[in-house]
């Protein structure tokens, strides 16, 4: 099993910016059943009233994928040493207003996706307030 724990949620004006960031509880990947070179990680945020969606992903490799809607303004990283994943979130928009989830999955032929359906774990969300 592996717990994911968010931080660095908040209230911001517009043009602002957060910085997100997820500790990974230590595991193997035996014990979550991926392949070490199969783990995505990425970042989903949900509205009230909207589907959960994806915002940004980063695979194994550390190649990365985003979002259009946050594309250029939000970029996606880890660091191995600390078991963590973090997202920085800059020229923030009222409709970036969300609960933001860590989570973590498996890709599929080496590609990570933003959909939510690759994913089995996930943190309680942090919440995200931006505004205008």
């Amino acid at each position: 099993q592996v717990q994911l724990v968010e931080s660095g949620g908040g209230s911001v004006q517009a043009g602002g910016s957060l910085r997100l960031s997820c500790a990974i509880s230590k595991y193997s990947a035996s014990s979550i059943r991926y392949s070490a070179s199969s783990i995505c990680m990425g970042w989903f945020r949900q509205a009230p009233g909207k589907e959960r969606e994806g915002v940004a992903v980063i695979d194994s490799d550390g190649g990365t994928g985003y979002a259009d809607s946050v594309k250029g303004r939000f970029t996606i990283s880890k660091d191995n040493a600390k078991n963590t994943l973090d997202l920085q979130m800059n020229s923030l928009k009222p409709e970036d207003t969300a609960m933001y989830y860590c989570a973590m999955g498996a890709g599929l032929d080496n590609r990570c996706y933003l959909s939510k359906y690759f994913y089995n774990y996930w943190g309680q969300g942090t919440q995200v307030t931006v505004s205008s």
